[in-house]
């Protein structure tokens, strides 16, 4: 797994690779999508499919570029191609992104040859928000990070759905598990329970 920080919102996207095929799922190209297709060039890697955790326009603004299927949750599809969903247009931008290939719902794996994605409906942040679960790690987007929670003030929020998702899906995740959040640096779940000031 490889983490690049990308865009004006340092948004971080994952590159999850399958070692013996270099298959390559991405997850949250959120800018920059020339750097980030240098870096799968750089090591030969052979993207097959996007996963977005949201559809926040700093999340998704590269998915057109690799010319692969796009994955989020049922919920958030039509922030792919309306600005005003995506908050981009918010910000003087006009961000669209082709269509979802694949609608995602809690309970849903994901494959990659032989490598499982588990999909963790996680709202709160956003109605559709998603955790994704994989080999003792979770790309948690913008739900949970290190030492804090994902924002709730903004259109589509809710703290208390928030708070609920993280302590439900999350939480009761082994305390072991690492945490790859949306921006920031990663934690574990056992790190997140004993210190995180939001979570008491």
């Amino acid at each position: 797994m490889d983490r690049l920080e990308v865009g004006p919102m340092g948004a971080n996207c994952y590159i999850v690779t399958h070692t013996p095929t270099k298959d390559a799922c991405i997850i949250d190209p959120g800018g920059e999508p020339e750097r980030i297709m240098d870096f799968i060039k750089k090591n030969g890697l052979k993207p097959k499919f996007i996963m977005n955790t949201h559809g926040h326009g700093d999340h998704i603004i590269g998915n057109g570029y690799f010319g692969v299927p796009i994955y989020i949750h049922r919920l958030e599809k039509d922030f792919l191609t309306d600005p005003a969903l995506n908050l981009s247009g918010a910000f003087g931008l006009s961000i669209k992104t082709p269509k979802a290939s694949k609608l995602l719902e809690d309970g849903d794996k994901v494959y990659l040859n032989d490598l499982e994605f588990e999909i963790l409906h996680t709202p709160g942040h956003t109605p559709g928000g998603i955790s994704i679960k994989l080999d003792g790690v979770v790309f948690t987007g913008d739900t949970l990070f290190a030492g804090t929670v994902g924002r709730t003030d903004l259109p589509d929020g809710d703290e208390k759905v928030l708070l609920g998702s993280i302590r439900s899906k999350l939480l009761t995740l082994d305390d072991d598990t690492v945490v790859y959040p949306g921006h920031g640096q990663e934690s574990t779940i056992g790190t997140e329970k004993e210190s995180n000031p939001f979570l008491k």
